[in-house]
């Protein structure tokens, strides 16, 4: 078995990707967003956390989180988050099924592991934003960020930090094929 170790960083700033089990036509995210948005909450209240930036598309997430000084455990967090919106699912909903799986007691939800990057300085954390952001342009779900409603760009424009028309290329010069 793999020994995978996670850095520990008192009060730091991660940005974290988080992947359902099953990718592939699976909108189980975005069409329970209800039940995902109760967890965070949940847990938020019993472990606290700053969610920085957030999107979530139909099959994965990604988010940009600053710990309380004095606490370095996302993990935990991510496990709660995980087993909480699981919980909320009809049995069988969006699950991949394995024997592994079902000797661990486990859903099939998720894939069991997530990704996680420190933040390193004000470049990098921009750099994260502007990814988070543009994620659901990239995956082709929307043809301009302000579109998706599932991310906290529009917090960001509210706050004067992008304008509403943010990554998008002028008309004229989409009309003109440059």
């Amino acid at each position: 078995m793999t020994d995978y170790r996670r850095p520990k960083i008192s009060g730091a700033t991660w940005f974290f990707t988080v992947n359902l089990a099953e990718r592939h036509d699976n909108r189980l995210l975005t069409e329970n967003i209800d039940g995902l948005r109760q967890v965070l909450r949940k847990v938020k209240a019993d472990h606290p956390f700053a969610i920085d930036a957030v999107v979530v598309l139909p099959d994965h997430l990604h988010c940009i989180w600053t710990l309380p000084w004095g606490d370095s455990d996302y993990s935990t967090r991510w496990a709660l988050i995980k087993a909480g919106f699981s919980r909320g699912l009809v049995p069988g909903e969006g699950e991949q099924s394995s024997e592994s799986r079902r000797k661990r007691g486990e859903r099939g939800i998720w894939q069991r592991r997530f990704w996680e990057h420190l933040i390193r300085d004000d470049k990098d954390y921009m750099h994260h934003v502007d990814y988070i952001h543009w994620n659901p342009v990239k995956h082709g779900w929307v043809k301009r960020v302000s579109d998706w409603k599932h991310s906290s760009f529009h917090s960001f424009v509210e706050r004067g930090i992008y304008s509403l028309d943010w990554a998008t290329e002028p008309v004229e010069a989409v009309e003109a094929g440059e």
